[in-house]
């Protein structure tokens, strides 16, 4: 038995409490103070605050978001390297960073995030019944007739996979797993930080 074309997430914690606590006030500050960014979740329906449409330059607006990507660039290179990518006469380069504050039953419908070759979330805040993210099977639009799979199947066989993350922890992937946020239960806000990586050539 061979075991083919896996998929893989990473999974670290980075940072540390007070990194984190910044972040957290940054992200209430621009949740409260970002016009445009409130108007566009509006607009879109979207269930909470991001400012994935609205501010393009957090790490130069705020030292945390500056101090994150540090971290970021470092664990991003590390990604590329478990994955065998031929990096020579290439640079990964961070080309989006957004705040995203979800209350009760708020969720980000499946997706995934064209252009870019990693992806990834930092988690801030993540209180008891917090939202799951979940990641899908890329193959599962070709699976046609195949039954469903056993209750005990290992997570490596399953077609869904639910990740609870912890708060201080980064899930790195690559951009084209689709993924959502499963809808939170709890009262309390889930603050996440995410972000896209491209290829450039130096």
């Amino acid at each position: 038995m061979r075991h083919l074309f896996s998929t893989l997430i990473d999974e670290m914690t980075l940072g540390d409490g007070p990194l984190r606590s910044s972040l957290e006030r940054a992200a209430w500050i621009l949740s409260e103070d970002d016009t445009a960014g409130n108007d566009w979740c509006e607009q879109e329906g979207y269930p909470g605050y991001t400012s994935y449409a609205s501010l393009d330059d957090l790490p130069e607006r705020f030292p945390e978001f500056g101090a994150l990507k540090k971290l970021l660039d470092k664990a991003a290179a590390k990604f590329a390297a478990a994955l065998h990518w031929d990096m020579a006469g290439l640079a990964l380069e961070l080309d989006a960073l957004w705040v995203n504050v979800l209350g009760e039953g708020g969720y980000h419908s499946g997706h995934i995030h064209p252009g870019s070759v990693i992806s990834g979330t930092y988690y801030v805040c993540v209180p008891e019944g917090a939202g799951r993210i979940r990641f899908e099977d890329p193959r599962l639009a070709m699976m046609m007739a195949a039954p469903q799979l056993l209750d005990r199947a290992p997570e490596a066989a399953r077609r869904f996979v639910y990740v609870t993350p912890a708060e201080g922890t980064c899930l790195m992937w690559e951009s084209w797993l689709r993924h959502e946020v499963m809808p939170g239960a709890s009262e309390e806000a889930r603050i996440s930080v995410s972000f896209n990586y491209a290829v450039r050539r130096k």
